[in-house]
């Protein structure tokens, strides 16, 4: 596995994966609730869409849990079924090509750099049968950002691990920036796929705790004074608090922005139920621009 993907880093983002939030999953009651993610998620296909990639990168807290390592799926595939609830019985289904020669030099590049990367594949070794199940946090915004009329990007599935040092999902980030800039014959987006703080409510699953807003300030703080890389000093207290699935996925797009300079944009914020739901766009500074 060498070296050969040639793909500049064009956009990136962070996308929620509340359910609710794909309209044919959602209620009466929910469609209202969730709007205005709704909303952010379709400026920030649009944004994708308008940027062409060739294949976008995502990292989903919601993937293989790979305990210590962090995760690159190889398959040649990936493809899930969303389903409301067990009431409602509307579903989603999605499935997607893998670009397994960039997955492959991640792995490479990532092991080469002394990380705990490792790569893995799902049911045969290539083929149609190598097909990767897709869990809700890839399937919700790639649904936004791959679905309707022109070419399809390939994807490519990260998962951060929450044993080791934040430090090194950070350096994983940079390590996608190097293997994307090292040619200009295609385009990548990467992904974080995150929800925010999870204890807003007394009622949801995690309970309630008062810092939960505390968390998303600073979240959004970081993002509108690009220093996205402050989040790697978040007190482990307060991430315990808040209870959030973002922090890992944002260092990785920190690691990224660490060597590609990017200016955040927050394109919507909401709680809509137990759990705070950003999504922000991350444009190049100046698309020439080197890696630093």
């Amino acid at each position: 596995m060498g070296l050969r993907c040639k793909m500049p880093l064009v956009y990136a983002c962070i996308a929620p994966h509340g359910g609710e939030v794909i309209e044919e999953l959602a209620t009466k009651l929910t469609v209202k609730k969730f709007q205005a993610t709704r909303e952010g998620m379709r400026r920030l296909a649009r944004e994708v869409k308008r940027a062409r990639p060739d294949t976008i990168v995502i990292a989903s807290p919601h993937n293989l849990r790979l305990w210590g390592r962090i995760g690159v799926v190889l398959a040649n595939y990936s493809s899930g079924r969303l389903q409301a609830s067990p009431r409602n019985k509307n579903f989603v289904t999605l499935k997607v090509k893998c670009d397994t020669e960039f997955a492959e030099d991640l792995v490479d590049e990532g092991t080469g750099k002394g990380l705990p990367v490792v790569g893995a594949n799902y049911g045969t070794s290539d083929g149609p049968a190598s097909d990767m199940p897709m869990d809700w946090g890839t399937l919700i915004p790639l649904w936004f950002f791959t679905k309707g009329k022109g070419s399809k990007p390939k994807v490519v599935i990260v998962t951060p691990s929450r044993e080791i040092p934040l430090r090194q999902n950070f350096e994983f980030g940079r390590v996608i920036a190097r293997v994307a800039e090292r040619g200009r014959s295609k385009k990548i987006v990467f992904v974080a796929s995150a929800d925010q703080a999870h204890t807003y409510k007394k009622s949801g699953p995690y309970g309630f705790n008062r810092r939960a807003p505390e968390y998303d300030r600073l979240v959004l703080d970081a993002i509108r004074n690009n220093r996205l890389h402050r989040i790697l000093d978040v007190d482990r207290k307060l991430i315990d608090q808040a209870r959030p699935d973002s922090v890992w996925q944002m260092a990785i797009l920190a690691g990224i922005m660490d060597r590609i300079p990017m200016n955040g944009e927050v394109f919507s914020f909401q709680v809509p139920t137990y759990y705070g739901m950003i999504c922000a766009g991350f444009k190049r500074t100046n698309s020439q621009a080197g890696l630093r």
